[in-house]
């Protein structure tokens, strides 16, 4: 049997017979949210010792220690809307008046009280719409504006469900026109950002986004993996979509607040092997930090000494796909990923020990509950590219 490609380790050793009730009571209070600290006062009390200077299997240190604090963007939607490479304010701003929505629909506030961004998305579409329209090049003028049109009337059907006080009507029409927003703001990208290292060139590499749908024994789901922040990743992961890798493979782990894994073929191997070259496909850590015009390869932000620095695309939603790797190996995946699964309660910002170490290369966008159900043995049937497969460039050598 081959080994899993593990992309975290465990964070404790299996129990005894003897601890199965308080590891049963220790994992209640990880779905109640208890902070780590009385989680961690909760373990030592009960005689359950963890690894000196770490949790969850990961050391804390500096990288940990100097993480700013700050509320984390949870939802896979939005951090692809952000993660785009765009320079455009007044989307930007047209983006935040409909996602803050959000406060006043949850909290206690009058419905009414989204006004006040339905007036700033309409003066933003009305007052700006050549700047809006300033960073669409020439070839998609039309669908920009066609899109700019679509979004006015939205905002107006928006008004008329808060005169009802629908506000499940409201909740629909929100996400849909932020789902336009992000439409428009693909439509700004003129060109693939920069080069990927001539190294790397004999790995496929998404020039883009690809949008696939999975098919598994528990339900269906649609992933968006994001070619513009992790280009060899993504590219290795839709080549391997296009080649029917994964149909029929089982998922190897699935655990609760952890990850879903999969991607282990038949054999004795661990990743794919090309069948052109007979050789193992090995993948390199690749990660796009805030800021920075082109991911950094084959190290952890803590091996490059970048403690405060930030990933584009984060572990902070759930149903993050995530590349397994040998935990000794930083350049040693494959075909192994993983669904992020744990909530965003338990890895706030400024205490999510996975970004920077691992990484991420896009998010589940539709139908996230599915993975709920997941559990080992389940399969994926099938997976399917149903869009932007022709953003994948192959090597030459292919």
């Amino acid at each position: 049997m081959s080994r899993t490609l593990a992309p975290l380790k465990t964070l404790i050793e299996r129990p005894s017979s003897q601890c199965g009730k308080g590891f049963a009571f220790i994992s209640r209070l990880l779905k109640t949210g208890i902070s780590l600290v009385l989680l961690i006062g909760l373990l030592w009390s009960s005689g359950i010792i963890l690894p000196p200077g770490s949790l969850f299997g990961l050391e804390w240190n500096q990288s940990a220690l100097a993480l700013p604090p700050g509320n984390a963007i949870t939802d896979g939607k939005a951090l692809l809307r952000y993660a785009l490479p765009i320079d455009n304010k007044p989307v930007r701003d047209l983006q935040v008046s409909l996602e803050s929505m959000s406060e006043a629909l949850r909290g206690r506030r009058k419905v009414s009280a989204i006004n006040r961004n339905l007036d700033t998305a309409d003066r933003i579409l009305n007052i700006k719409r050549d700047p809006l329209l300033a960073s669409v090049p020439d070839e998609h003028k039309a669908e920009a504006e066609a899109a700019i049109d679509r979004l006015k009337a939205g905002v107006a059907d928006i008004r008329s469900a808060v005169e009802k006080q629908d506000k499940e009507a409201i909740w629909t029409k929100r996400g849909q026109l932020l789902d336009q927003v992000g439409q428009l703001e693909e439509l700004m990208v003129a060109q693939f950002p920069y080069e990927v290292p001539e190294e790397y060139s004999n790995l496929p590499q998404l020039k883009g986004r690809a949008t696939v749908e999975v098919q598994t024994t528990k339900g269906d789901m649609t992933l968006v993996v994001d070619g513009y922040n992790a280009p060899i990743t993504a590219g290795n992961f839709v080549d391997l979509v296009q080649r029917g890798f994964y149909n029929g493979l089982e998922f190897v782990r699935a655990e609760d607040f952890y990850v879903a894994q999969i991607g282990d073929p038949p054999g004795k191997e661990e990743g794919f092997v090309d069948p052109k070259t007979g050789k193992y496909r090995a993948v390199p850590l690749e990660i796009m930090v805030q800021g920075d015009k082109e991911p950094t390869y084959g190290v952890t932000l803590e091996e490059a000494g970048r403690y405060l620095d930030q990933p584009v695309l984060p572990f902070s939603a759930y149903g993050t796909l995530g590349m397994a790797r040998p935990g000794e190996d930083n350049n040693g995946g494959s075909s192994q990923f993983f669904f992020f699964l744990f909530e965003p309660e338990l890895t706030p910002a400024g205490l999510n020990l996975l970004d920077g170490r691992y990484a991420v290369f896009g998010y589940v966008t539709e139908n996230k509950e599915v993975l709920d159900k997941i559990r080992a043995g389940d399969k994926i049937v099938s997976a399917r590219v149903v869009k932007g497969a022709e953003n994948l460039v192959e090597p030459e050598s292919a």
